[in-house]
């Protein structure tokens, strides 16, 4: 009788309004099929709009750079980037808490309270400074091809430190892929011609690849990089020019350094990002606010005598604006990578773009590669391919069985009343 009651409430329960039987199986499967999953979202379109505008900060770089009038100064663009990315930040941040006096109680609680907050997240910005005084130090010493090749080793870094900050495995053959995608970036940009339309090719291929490793800051984002791979283009060729006369040695250590540095600023600026609930805009206005002061300073270093003869804005009209705010955004487009997806996958995206600006300064500048360049594109989608494919498992491994003693009633006691009760049933359902 109770187990007739129980399947007759079962059946009841399982009634929908209309006297139809519902599937609860089938009703629990649609329903998590019906839930959205907004991070997966974000970190698919945020990897597809980094490639579209790294490929576009390349072209855009190269219109402004090759065209005829005054040259702009590439650090005092990088200064107003990162007021732009401050600006943009700060607004964004108070639309993320939809309240002012939250936004400003934020905002004293991590720049005053909490002064270490914010200097924790000024290191990477440390970091990039040396590392930008180091690629100066291998291009003084190395030729371009050996500079080019063996600075996608911060390719290697990068998934070397994700694996020791951050815990996160790989499988082999993603490691595999990474080595396949060094070899297919290497031979894309040490392909690149050497006439002078085409070494200014290389140095916008150069640029959005140093965007790769340098996402966090001042010295971390795009917007400083047109300056350092100026300088650097410009000491290689000088360097070819006069006969290379530097120490390949030193060269060669100061580029594995830089690439160790850069490796690590870009996983401990990820760690940051997703080992604490502060929002991602916060921490892009700290970069921001830390960052403007740098660009100052280097501005006076390096163009102080420009800037008193022409004048701070020398060069400034609406192209280099759209440059510069195309920098700006790539910054914040890097950041959302790095919280949503992570440095790998910012890695590939960033080498998809080189193919991508390669393929379309083709048609929009004439800039024919070598026959080489399709082997190299060819091998970074194949490991774009292989690493989506191939990703780690974790290994399964079966818990040891524990063997149970059977326990058997001892043989003495003889008919117990529980027994006795049960052959009276049965009795009765045999005679009713």
């Amino acid at each position: 009788m109770v187990a007739e009651a129980s399947d007759e409430k079962k059946s009841l329960h399982n009634e929908g309004k209309n006297g139809h039987v519902v599937d609860e199986k089938k009703e629990g499967n649609e329903s998590k099929a019906s839930k959205f999953d907004f991070g997966k979202w974000l970190k698919y379109v945020s990897l597809v709009v980094l490639v579209v505008q790294n490929a576009g900060q390349v072209l855009s770089m190269r219109y402004a750079t090759t065209r005829d009038g005054p040259a702009f100064l590439k650090t005092v663009a990088v200064f107003w980037n990162e007021v732009i990315k401050l600006v943009a930040s700060l607004i964004l941040f108070a639309i993320s808490t939809g309240n002012l006096n939250e936004t400003l109680k934020s905002l004293k609680h991590h720049f005053i309270s909490k002064p270490l907050d914010t200097i924790k997240v000024g290191v990477p910005a440390f970091i990039y400074t040396i590392q930008n005084f180091l690629l100066y130090v291998a291009v003084e010493n190395l030729d371009a091809g050996t500079y080019m090749v063996t600075y996608q080793m911060k390719i290697l870094t990068t998934a070397m430190f994700t694996l020791i900050m951050l815990k996160r495995k790989l499988s082999i053959w993603q490691w595999v892929s990474l080595c396949i995608l060094i070899a297919g970036v290497a031979i894309v940009q040490f392909n690149a011609k050497r006439s002078s339309n085409e070494i200014a090719a290389l140095a916008l291929n150069n640029t959005i690849d140093s965007f790769d490793d340098n996402a966090t800051d001042f010295l971390a984002t795009t917007s400083n990089y047109p300056q350092v791979t100026t300088t650097v283009l410009a000491a290689t060729t000088d360097a070819a020019q006069k006969g290379l006369k530097g120490n390949p040695v030193i060269g060669f250590l100061a580029v594995v350094t830089a690439c160790f540095l850069s490796g690590f600023a870009g996983i401990y600026f990820e760690k940051i990002l997703k080992g604490s609930n502060v929002s991602l805009w916060l921490r892009n206005f700290q970069l921001a606010v830390l960052s403007i002061p740098i660009g100052l300073v280097v501005i006076m270093i390096k163009d102080h005598k420009s800037v008193m003869k022409d004048g701070f804005m020398q060069g400034f009209d609406w192209v280099v604006w759209g440059v510069v705010l195309l920098q700006a955004l790539g910054g914040l487009i890097v950041a959302v990578v790095i919280k949503y997806a992570d440095n790998i996958l910012k890695g590939f995206a960033t080498s998809i773009a080189i193919v991508v600006s390669s393929v379309a300064s083709i048609f929009l500048f004439a800039v024919y590669p070598k026959e080489l360049f399709i082997l190299g594109a060819a091998l970074v989608i194949i490991a774009v391919v292989i690493y989506g494919t191939f990703p780690y498992k974790a290994k399964y491994v079966q818990a040891p069985m524990i063997e149970m003693e059977e326990t058997k009633a001892p043989e003495d006691l003889g008919e117990t009343e529980e027994d006795k009760i049960n052959e009276e049933d049965k009795d009765k359902i045999q005679n009713p």
